[in-house]
């Protein structure tokens, strides 16, 4: 899951020179809440729609309408955007991205190649794209956790009842996330299973594994088992 198969390509830019107005209008025209700024091609900052509207609150609300059009028609990209951006390479990983962004305290970032190249953006949005992806969740079907003991072999005791149940994987995530020494959380979602076969089913997981919770998207329904 590297950036450059899930990023925004063939960013649209704007020039530090070109006004308020300008961006504004970008922005509303391609539905997207971040510009690039360059200067003679290379990156130079970031203006968001955040930079936006601080400088409309700061600068314009004593103004009338004209005035303010005037105003950011007159007011320059370079004034307003945020200087020596984040940025990520297109070969880092979504889940290396997410964490920069999380730190950063920001919701997307220029692309940028080892040429200096901006070759894209990447945005929460795009992450979100790839969480879907990664939990198969676009599949439906049913999503069940459990707490396993964290040795060899165990996810395998979970995988082979549901494959004999007519069970198809689309995704087994694992995670040591707030869980006691030697154990480790596994979500698995599956679709095809006959919901006729799914009380056989938790029966024989419950013989390997502490189930946690099970969601049903077809059927609408919850199930929490544990904490």
């Amino acid at each position: 899951m590297l950036v450059k198969n899930w990023m925004s390509p063939n960013p649209v830019t704007i020039d530090e020179n070109d006004s308020m107005q300008d961006a504004i209008k970008l922005m509303k025209q391609h539905e997207i809440r971040m510009l690039p700024v360059l200067s003679g091609g290379k990156l130079v900052g970031v203006v968001t729609d955040r930079d936006l509207k601080r400088a409309s609150a700061s600068d314009a609300t004593t103004l009338d309408v004209h005035e303010m059009l005037y105003l950011i028609a007159k007011i320059k990209v370079k004034s307003i955007m945020t200087k020596f951006p984040v940025t990520v390479s297109p070969d880092l990983t979504a889940e290396e991205t997410a964490e920069i962004l999380l730190a950063k305290k920001i919701s997307g970032a220029p692309v940028v190649d080892a040429a200096g190249t901006v070759v894209g953006t990447i945005t929460q949005t795009d992450i979100f794209r790839v969480l879907i992806a990664l939990t198969g969740v676009g599949k439906r079907g049913i999503q069940m956790a459990f707490l396993i003991h964290d040795r060899p072999g165990s996810i395998k005791e979970l995988a082979d009842p549901i494959r004999k149940h007519g069970g198809r994987m689309v995704s087994i995530l694992t995670s040591y996330e707030n869980v006691p020494e030697g154990f480790r959380k596994v979500y698995i979602r599956m679709y095809g299973l006959d919901r006729a076969k799914l009380p056989a089913l938790k029966d024989e997981l419950a013989q390997v594994a502490t189930l946690l919770y099970l969601v049903d998207h077809r059927e609408n329904r919850r199930e929490i088992f544990a904490a």
